[in-house]
């Protein structure tokens, strides 16, 4: 047989055995699949009883209303002794017109001393906003809309008056919108929303309005109460985005750069909390009736006319006076209904 046949049947076999062997070690080799357990599902947190948590994020400063607050489930580990719990020991008109003296974030458990109560000392003062004003306007039942303003709501401002001018004729009646987004504090002593026991609101009348204000509308205020009549305009919620187009125009509002919902949220906080003053709307009283006028009436020439130095009526001026008699020529001034001789010259 030639030799190199031989080579490379040699080669071949040994090639073979070492396939077979690297074969035999993978088979070998391989474990058999285990079945492993699946990891079970957490246990469940054991509820406690339920707690009053905010249902929106509610700033340093702001009034409970009944929907600020909700009654939620909490784990019964995590709930402290601070807590207000549903019970019959907890009654909710204990909380509603408190002030949040702490910032509280949304969902977050309402702890005791994160309120402020009325008749605490201190409480308008928390309930004012950093470098605002409280200021107390006298109101009458048409002027405060029926009672139908409480504590929390915000409103405007409009000021009647009447403006004399210099001429005849009646004055001028007009009424402005002289500050808007105004805050209630408080209608007379009261700082929250009565209920009955059906739970529903008690409208009371009141004689005074305290609202939140800047240093310079509490002045505005002050200066409009001796102009004339200040009456209450109840804003709606909804206000709030029509004006931010407005602000925005005008610059008093900074759009935040990017899409950040925080920063928006913090743009329209901060617009619905700020009074505004400036660019008010009016109404005259000729916007009402025709026989109203639209400006102040102006001076008539003969008012703007010196006067005419008055004269003493002469004796004879007026019916039942002796008449003197009057020798030499005489001028006879008239003055409505009465005529008066004043000798010019000669002897009486």
């Amino acid at each position: 047989m030639d030799s190199r046949k031989v080579i490379l049947l040699v080669g071949a076999l040994i090639v073979a055995a070492i396939t077979a062997f690297m074969a035999r070690s993978l088979i070998m080799g391989t474990s058999a699949p285990q079945a492993s357990a699946l990891p079970g599902a957490p246990a469940p947190v054991p509820l406690g009883p339920k707690v009053l948590v905010a249902t929106r994020a509610l700033p340093i400063g702001t009034i409970l209303d009944p929907g600020s607050v909700k009654f939620q489930p909490w784990p019964a580990e995590l709930v402290e002794g601070a807590y207000f719990q549903e019970g019959a020991q907890f009654d909710m008109r204990n909380v509603l017109g408190t002030v949040v003296r702490n910032a509280i974030t949304a969902g977050q458990p309402i702890t005791q001393g994160a309120l402020v109560k009325p008749g605490d000392r201190g409480f308008l003062a928390a309930a004012l906003g950093p470098g605002m004003r409280a200021v107390t306007v006298p109101v009458s039942t048409q002027s405060s809309v029926a009672g139908f303003v409480f504590p929390g709501d915000r409103i405007d401002l409009l000021l009647t008056q009447s403006v004399e001018g210099g001429g005849d004729g009646p004055p001028l009646r007009v009424a402005e919108t002289i500050l808007r987004n105004l805050r209630v504090l408080a209608t007379d002593q009261r700082t929250s929303q009565e209920k009955d026991e059906a739970g529903n609101t008690v409208v009371h009348t009141f004689s005074t309005v305290t609202i939140e204000a800047t240093p310079k509308i509490a002045e505005q205020i002050a200066v409009a109460q001796t102009m004339g009549t200040i009456s209450l305009s109840l804003r709606s919620i909804a206000d709030n985005a029509a004006e931010l187009e407005q602000a925005i125009a005008s610059g008093d509002v900074s759009v935040p750069d990017g899409a950040d919902p925080k920063a928006e949220r913090a743009m329209m906080l901060k617009l619905a909390s700020t009074p505004q003053a400036g660019n008010p709307t009016y109404a005259v009283g000729a916007d009402v009736s025709r026989f109203q006028r639209r400006t102040v009436p102006g001076r008539t020439q003969q008012s703007m006319m010196p006067s005419a130095p008055s004269i003493s009526p002469a004796p004879g001026a007026y019916p039942g006076a002796p008449q003197p008699v009057v020798s030499g020529p005489v001028v006879r001034i008239a003055r409505g209904n009465n005529v008066t001789e004043v000798p010019v010259g000669g002897k009486n």
